[in-house]
């Protein structure tokens, strides 16, 4: 599974590679973590621009992103344009625990793993919340 990361989230994302990598996950699930340069995605896309391109390219968009500011919000993009035949997105609840408690980062790592071997089972539920 391709995980699409979110512009403001490269360094947890980092973090968390390294933990699935540690573990030794990648010898049993195919894992990859694709940043917005990889997809030329302009780090100020919308939100739209971003769920879109995901979908488009049978990615799992992984973020902190919880506001529904505008008409453009990623919330606002969910409520509009999933089907049950879309991916979902992943938010980390608390994205600076990811960086400074091992604990719940090992907990996100278990949960993003499960995703992944387990997509099909999230298609069409919009957001998933880890850990």
């Amino acid at each position: 599974m391709i995980f699409l990361v979110d512009n403001n989230i490269k360094g947890h994302a980092r973090v968390l590679l390294g933990s699935i990598v540690s573990q030794g996950w990648l010898d049993f699930v195919q894992i990859r973590f694709v940043m917005f340069e990889e997809m030329e995605l302009s780090t100020d896309s919308s939100d739209r621009v971003v769920w879109r391109l995901a979908q488009e390219n049978q990615m799992i968009l992984l973020t902190a992103n919880r506001s529904m500011k505008d008409e453009d919000s990623l919330e606002q993009v969910m409520r509009e344009e999933n089907t049950p035949e879309s991916l979902p997105v992943v938010t980390i609840g608390n994205a600076d625990r990811v960086l400074n408690d091992s604990i719940y980062r090992e907990r996100c790592v278990d949960r993003l793993v499960e995703i992944a071997i387990y997509s099909s089972n999230y298609m069409g539920a919009r957001r998933v919340f880890i850990p």
